[in-house]
């Protein structure tokens, strides 16, 4: 499925910052006007009217009443040259990334720096990509999402083209092991463990779990997952444990946990963990599609207590991600450590405890 694009708002937004940048647009010239940029751009005059609205409390645009918008001085831009940290996710407007953006966003927006935004689809070309374009224009910063973690790093030598430029960045949701710096992420590993003890606490002796492993967040989802079976003495039979590629996700879990519910009433799993809940909420139907239901049938167990999470007539149990939070930690960490306010290294990262929320999609048996 294709990943939704940048809103609208974000990208007029970063359009008119790079006219400032590179002086298409200097200070004090007028902007052209509402009607001109909506025709231009083919949208909404009122989404241009929310771009031209952030522009100005950033402090980069200012109005004149019964004149028009105009390109604020540098003076006016907060006292000082506005510095630009990137922010480089796997996506941007999809699931749990919008939270995370708009956290980042808040908190640079507060200590006066602007924000440039890519996505790499989960692509390690596109990320390759966004990285070069990064690297091209004067950055202060980066806060980096890893782009199929697992499976290595081989765009390595943009992130030593960072050490090398003393450009400070950091890492959000995993880290690539060989990369010596600051990371924010959830402790992945507990909340396979802690989902997967739920289900057994509950009565559950045929658990299946669900994970994509091309990223570290899932492989270590699946490590606490079997982690947890160990630690109860559940056997864990190898065809409950799914695993899956981001270009597979559509496809390949939703047909597995057809066949496993396809079998024997007294053979097929009693409930199911899920790496995220995007995919518990593509596992529902699958359940639903043989007249089945949950939790009566098959207890569900997803991970990010997303949006989705309450979406459905049945509200998941999940694991909690701290989106807004991680966000503005990260904006807040990587800004303290390019004014000096704190050392770079590992050692300055964070890990979140994630908390099990139970709804209404896990049953006892």
């Amino acid at each position: 499925m294709k990943e939704k694009q940048m809103p609208k708002y974000m990208q007029l937004k970063q359009e008119i910052l790079s006219w400032l940048h590179t002086g298409k647009l200097k200070p004090n010239d007028q902007m052209p006007s509402e009607n001109e940029i909506a025709e231009q751009f083919q949208m909404s005059r009122q989404t241009v009217r929310q771009t031209f609205g952030g522009l100005e409390q950033e402090g980069w645009l200012y109005r004149m009443q019964g004149k028009g918008t105009f390109v604020s001085t540098p003076q006016t831009q907060k006292g000082r040259d506005v510095q630009t940290i990137g922010i480089l996710t796997t996506y941007i407007s999809d699931y749990i990334f919008p939270h995370i953006v708009r956290g980042a966003e808040s908190a640079l927006r507060v200590r006066g720096y602007r924000l440039v935004l890519s996505s790499t689809d989960n692509d390690k070309d596109k990320e390759k990509e966004s990285l070069n374009m990064m690297l091209s224009q004067p950055l202060s910063g980066l806060i980096i999402e890893p782009t199929k973690s697992a499976e290595g790093n081989p765009n390595i030598n943009y992130y030593l083209s960072l050490d090398y430029q003393h450009i400070p960045y950091l890492m959000i949701n995993e880290r690539y092991p060989e990369m010596n710096c600051p990371s924010l992420v959830v402790d992945d590993e507990e909340g396979g463990f802690k989902a997967a003890q739920h289900l057994i606490e509950l009565g559950h002796r045929r658990i299946a779990g669900f994970f994509k492993t091309d990223d570290l967040q899932g492989i270590n989802r699946l490590k606490g997952f079997i982690r947890a079976h160990h630690h109860y003495q559940i056997p864990l039979l190898p065809e409950l444990v799914i695993h899956y590629t981001t270009e597979e996700k559509r496809q390949k879990p939703y047909e597995s946990a057809l066949a496993l519910l396809a079998g024997e009433e007294d053979a097929r799993p009693t409930a199911f963990v899920c790496y995220n809940d995007e995919l518990a909420v593509h596992l529902l139907e699958a359940v639903r599609t043989l007249g089945l239901q949950v939790p009566q049938d098959v207890s569900l167990v997803g991970f990010d207590d997303s949006t989705l999470a309450l979406a459905t007539e049945v509200k998941l149990t999940t694991l909690s991600h701290p989106k807004t939070e991680l966000g503005s930690d990260a904006a807040e960490l990587l800004i303290d450590i390019i004014e000096n306010k704190r050392v770079t290294g590992r050692e300055t990262g964070k890990i979140y405890k994630p908390e099990l929320i139970v709804r209404e999609s896990t049953i006892r048996i």
